[in-house]
């Protein structure tokens, strides 16, 4: 009998660890699905960014313009 105890102690050990590994596995994949997606945010950010003040530069142009022609209209009329 203690031969049936020490043996079926032996196959679940192996099979923890084997599940542990596993686990251990799947963690580090999502982990780094993570992290890809992350960088790929943070690119996306910059970009974003970087447009976002090309457009405040623009709208900030073109209301220059629009104080312009509105003096002129006003010194036309």
């Amino acid at each position: 009998m203690t031969n049936a105890v020490v043996g079926i102690a032996i196959v679940l050990i192996i099979v923890a660890g084997i599940t542990i590994g596993f686990i251990a596995y799947f963690r580090m994949l999502r982990h780094r699905a993570d992290a890809e997606a992350m960088a790929e945010y943070r690119e996306f950010a910059a970009r974003a960014t970087a447009e976002q003040e090309e457009l405040r530069r623009e709208i900030a142009e073109m209301h220059g313009r629009l104080k312009e022609v509105e003096s002129l209209l006003r010194s036309v009329g």
